[in-house]
């Protein structure tokens, strides 16, 4: 991989034949494992300067409509994050001179406090090609981490590293963004979409981007919220960009049923009745999810956009017949891109209902998009693949030129970005949002074989009656086995939980940045034959702590925690009556614990019992309170599939219960409100 140095530069055409399309990651970690920061990008002309406001992409325009550049979210990497950006270099228009990639944090918090910090830039077929490592960041809360730019028609990268104090909404003013972050207004504004969406009578969602200027009113999109008539001015959206990220998202309505019982069902787009075996549900799911794909372009997008697929026209098929030896082959599905005359082709292969990919068929597929000079193959399983743990093991034949590159996609991924588009971004037309509610309704039936991960393997049963006899021991490839199944299982429990908040939802996974992640669950796989209990923890934006899950095998119960800090102004016992008064909807077995300064520990008991007397939670002797740990305890699902009694169902209502009971009510960290003036720090 080529090194950069701060200040140096280097042509993209020098390092890979395939940068029309290319991915650029913003890497940092955290002591904490809680520390995070926001990407932003902006286009600028040749004196430096945005042409427009639209040329500022961030949190609440995140997607170029030419398709140029797409802010695809975050991802965990150990005690930290990589924040990804697609660029499709073809698609830039040609007055833009310069692309900044840049990122920003909030609540004073600043570059200095994270480490590990760098960037890193990939190919369209998903080859990492440069690392620009940065050990400089200092004290400042925005930061340049680098920039693309065109030399004599052709993209360079140049290692910038430079800081800035002024935060997000200080840089984006310097590069001629005129900004508007005026809290007081962004809050009002909120108010009145809260209060006037409930009278609002609407079947699917309208996202608010920054950028927009005014609702559109075309006959095909989803009417936007109704504001109140208090004159013009309160009717106006403001035409800079805001800082301060806002949703918008609509109620559902029930309609009146014209059924005259409730025994007549309504017709749907894709059946689900028929689904006999496994090949049908593999075709059906397959031509259900290439066609929604190819009819709402934003949704096929935020699919493909990440396997290094441009923006542009897509055309999906099924079924079709290629060539490979004697043997013609057919994959389920085929996924074609035009841009600008260039085709971008991925080969597609489908499993369903648990059933696990075939090497010697993904391998068919490589060898076969390889001499056909196709870009890609995706697999779609219910598996979740893992960070160096691929699904599959294929031979790549580097005496070849043309580099294919070999991607997976679970159901879970699917489901996950259809209920963010639908449900909390929104789409502007209404047979599009119609679309994707058939298509949520068809992948959550129970007939169609596409519910993610729902099998904890062979080695589920055996470990655990290994651990209950103490018979297990360390090196064990069985507790490996079920260290990666419980890996896999966390990831699609955060992407669910996601889907259904709007918001981002990531396992934390503390180890040190470069730790082989083999390396890592060996060592969790040891510490399972050990202690008998499977930990992971989960970062939800918008929450006080961080959300922990322990299954203890030993005892066949799951446990879910979270440890909220103390306040930092008032009374003790202030803060217990308040706790208190935000748990008036939990469960009564809910387990509260003071935490206290040093290695003893403070009180704790039932909600139930310290409801009538907060009191009870302060130490008696004065000691100093850290925070409070709030846990619920229920029993887990001994099956190792996701029947009603199964593991993987029980984690699942387990979290979901805790959220939903507990984690909500309490109080989020501070909202992100950078400053209008660009000389405060954001």
């Amino acid at each position: 991989m080529y090194e950069l140095i701060k200040g140096a530069n280097v042509g993209l055409a020098t390092l890979s034949e395939s940068v029309d399309s290319v991915m650029v990651s913003l890497d940092w970690t955290s002591p904490s494992g809680e520390g995070d920061a926001d990407v932003s990008v902006l286009l600028l002309d040749v004196e430096g300067k945005v042409r427009s406001d639209a040329d500022f992409y961030f949190y609440n325009n995140p997607v170029a409509a030419d398709g140029s550049v797409q802010l695809l979210g975050k991802t965990p990497t150990g005690s930290g994050n990589k924040d990804r950006i697609s660029f499709d270099l073809t698609a830039v228009p040609s007055d833009v001179d310069r692309i900044v990639v840049a990122a920003s944090r909030y609540d004073g918090a600043h570059f200095g406090e994270l480490g590990d910090l760098q960037l890193a830039l990939a190919d369209g077929s998903g080859e990492n090609l440069l690392r620009f490592a940065i050990d400089d960041a200092d004290s400042v809360s925005a930061f340049i981490f680098g920039e693309l730019y065109r030399r004599s028609g052709a993209w360079k990268i140049r290692a910038v590293g430079q800081g800035y104090d002024a935060g997000l909404a200080g840089l984006a003013t310097d590069f001629g963004v005129d900004i508007d972050d005026d809290a007081a207004v962004v809050e009002a504004a909120e108010e009145t979409l809260g209060a006037s969406a409930g009278d609002e009578q609407a079947d699917a969602v309208l996202p608010a981007p920054a950028t927009e200027r005014e609702p559109r009113a075309t006959p095909e999109a989803v009417p936007a919220p109704r504001r109140p008539d208090v004159g013009t001015e309160s009717r106006k959206v403001s035409a800079r960009p805001r800082t301060a990220k806002r949703k918008v998202t609509l109620p559902k309505v029930v309609k009146k049923s014209l059924a005259e019982n409730e025994s007549w069902k309504e017709a749907k787009l894709f059946p689900v009745s028929a689904l006999k075996s496994d090949r049908d549900r593999e075709t059906r799911a397959t031509s259900v999810l290439l066609s929604v794909m190819a009819q709402i372009p934003e949704f096929g997008r935020r699919l493909t956009a990440a396997f290094g697929a441009p923006a542009g026209r897509m055309e999906t098929f099924a079924e079709v017949t290629l060539p490979h030896g004697e043997t013609p082959r057919r994959p389920d599905g085929v996924i074609r891109v035009e841009r600008a005359g260039k085709l971008w082709t991925a080969l597609v292969e489908t499993k369903t209902n648990g059933n696990a990919l075939k090497p010697e068929q993904v391998q068919a597929y490589m060898d076969i998009a390889t001499r056909r000079g196709y870009e890609a193959v995706i697999t779609l399983s219910n598996d979740v693949a893992l960070e160096g743990s691929p699904l599959v093991d294929v031979r790549i034949d580097g005496r070849r030129k043309h580099k294919v590159a070999l991607w997976h996609l679970s159901w879970a991924e699917v489901t996950h970005q259809a209920q963010m588009l639908i449900r909390h971004e929104g789409v502007g037309n209404m047979a599009h949002a119609w679309l994707l509610q058939e298509l949520l309704r068809y992948l959550q039936h129970e007939n169609s074989g596409c519910h993610g991960f729902q099998n904890m393997g062979a080695a589920w049963v055996p470990v655990r009656n290994g651990i209950d006899t103490e018979t297990l021991c360390q090196g064990d490839q069985r507790a490996l086995d079920v260290v990666e199944s419980w890996e896999r299982l966390i990831r699609q429990v955060c992407l669910g939980l996601g889907g259904e908040l709007g918001q981002r939802v990531l396992p934390v996974q503390r180890s040190k940045r470069g730790t082989d992640p083999g390396a890592r669950r060996s060592r969790l796989a040891d510490q399972l034959c050990l202690e008998g209990r499977l930990q992971s923890e989960l970062r939800i934006e918008g929450t006080p702590g961080i959300l922990a899950i322990t299954a203890d095998l030993r005892t066949g119960r799951l446990r879910t925690s979270i440890e909220i800090p103390a306040p930092e102004l008032g009374y003790p016992l202030s803060w217990a009556k308040r706790l208190v008064r935000r748990l008036a909807e939990a469960p009564a077995d809910l387990h509260i614990e003071t935490l206290v300064q040093g290695e003893a520990g403070g009180p704790r008991g039932t909600l139930e019992r310290l409801r009538p007397e907060p009191g009870d939670m302060l130490p008696k002797n004065g000691t100093q309170i850290t925070g409070f740990r709030l846990s619920l305890f229920k029993g887990m699902g001994s099956g190792r599939g996701n029947a009603e009694s199964g593991f993987i169902t029980s984690v699942n209502d387990a979290v979901h219960r805790f959220y939903t009971t507990v984690v909500a009510h309490l109080d989020g960290p501070a909202r992100r409100t950078p400053p209008t003036d660009p000389a405060t720090t954001g």
